[in-house]
């Protein structure tokens, strides 16, 4: 286990930070990018926590570990240098993005088809998970332009995706005893000028 003693280490005073194979990258590197939208969205689940009852802790404080591993997954480049490691490579697998598609499943067979485009709001609950939900799909953007020239566990860009998924459709949830979704009526502002 890590003990941390001290926080600052001075180490970054130059806009550098280690990865977690040793290596040395600007702050603003795409794999930082990405590791550290996970982090704010990790921020953001936090929120969420405050406000879910204790049935929907659990669910995300599971997530909120797995986007700890996730962020140590893409803190590692180099896929093929984990068996050299001295210590044992968190990565994500595809186990725990079936398990989102499980969880997704069960969630949505409570709720009514979608028949419009609905706005993020109702209880605060819900607003702060649609709010994780645009920091996820800004986390899986970041993801996928790193994986576009370097190495990127394919499982953690799963998970992304599906996570978004998760959190979109748990938003809906938390709307339920609240009447349901906020929907978006197109055009709306037209008819308050009119």
């Amino acid at each position: 286990m890590v003990v941390l003693n001290r926080i600052y280490t001075r180490s970054g005073d130059r806009g550098d930070t280690a990865l977690s194979n040793g290596s040395r990258v600007s702050k603003h590197d795409p794999r930082v990018e990405a590791y550290g939208t996970v982090d704010e969205l990790n921020a953001v689940l936090g929120i969420c926590r405050l406000h879910a009852g204790p049935e929907k802790t659990g669910p995300i404080s599971l997530i909120q570990n797995e986007l700890f591993d996730l962020g140590a997954d893409l803190s590692r480049p180099d896929m093929a240098a984990d068996t050299d490691a001295p210590y044992p490579v968190l990565r994500l697998a595809d186990e725990q993005v079936t398990r989102l598609e499980t969880e997704i499943d069960a969630m949505n067979a409570s709720l009514q088809p979608l028949r419009s485009f609905i706005l993020p709001g109702g209880t605060p609950l819900s607003a702060y998970l649609h709010h994780a939900r645009t920091v996820a799909r800004r986390a899986e953007r970041r993801a996928t332009a790193l994986a576009s020239d370097q190495d990127v566990n394919p499982a953690a860009l799963r998970y992304l995706n599906r996570l978004s998924d998760w959190l979109f459709v748990a938003a809906r949830v938390a709307n339920l005893d609240q009447g349901g979704d906020v929907l978006w009526k197109p055009g709306a502002s037209r008819d308050d000028i009119a």
